[in-house]
Order: C-alpha cells, then structure tokens, then sequence
C-alpha cells in the first residue's frame, strides 16, 4: 500500500528523475541531457526574472519561466526567452517546447512564434492548459 505525502520532496523527486532519465537514455540513445536556468536581477540583488529547464535529444523544454509584474512589458521576457533559444541552438536543438496556462503567457508566445500543440481543458478547473512548441531554423540537423 502506498501513502501520499503532501509538501517537496526534493529528494524523492531527483531520484525519480534520476530514474526516468536512465530508462530514456536506454531507449532513445540520447544521455546528452543537461538542465540549463538563468535569472536577472536587480543591483541589489532581487530577482526580476528567471527561467530554467533542460535539453535533451535534440530538444529544449522551457520548464518555467518568470519575469516580475513590475518590470512585465519591458522586453525583458522575450530577451530571457531569445537566451533560451540561442542556448538551445548552441545544443544542436531542433525544437523547444513550453507549458502554459490560458491565465498565463500564451499571447506572449505566440507573438514570439510559439505555435499551440495541445490544449487541455480543466486545468485547473475552469481554465485551461496549453503546450506550445517552436521549431528551430538554424539549428544544426
């Protein structure tokens, strides 16, 4: 019988993804796998914006990604999000993947050229979910 513990878990997690990782190596072929982030921040050391993730197997999978209320609308999310793709590119990406919810970002990325592939409706309940994916020209194939 198995219990559900509520709160992190950051040792349960990194083990489980440990784990998954290893089993995709196997069967995919590809172990490059490597997390990225990158956060900006004031003089005084306070975080205006953030993002992290990882790339792996040709892709980048932007897991979160940030910017203050109080400095939204400046660019600075979309020169975070231009970091990302250069990274990715530098990685040999192909393409990069994001989640969203509708409450969140979606027009933000598709002015920057993200393209919705799945939407998922009640998640949470009265809203919905949105995975967005951006191909990468300029990549190396």
């Amino acid at each position: 019988m198995f219990t559900i513990r509520t709160g992190d878990a950051p040792e349960v997690e990194a083990f489980l993804v440990q784990r998954i990782y290893e089993y995709n190596a196997a069967a995919t072929g590809y172990d490059d796998g490597e997390s990225f982030s990158a956060l900006d921040k004031t003089v005084s050391g306070a975080i205006e914006a953030g993002t992290c993730g990882y790339t792996w197997g040709g892709c980048c999978y932007v897991s979160y990604l940030w910017v203050a209320q109080s400095v939204r609308r400046k660019g600075i999310g979309a020169a975070l999000l231009r970091a990302v793709e250069r990274h990715a590119r530098a990685k040999q990406c192909r393409l990069i993947l994001l989640a969203t919810h509708e409450f969140q970002a979606p027009g933000f990325y598709s002015r920057l050229g993200y393209i919705e592939t799945a939407r998922v409706a009640d998640h949470p309940v009265g809203f919905a979910s949105m995975a967005y994916v951006k191909r990468l020209t300029g990549a190396a194939q």
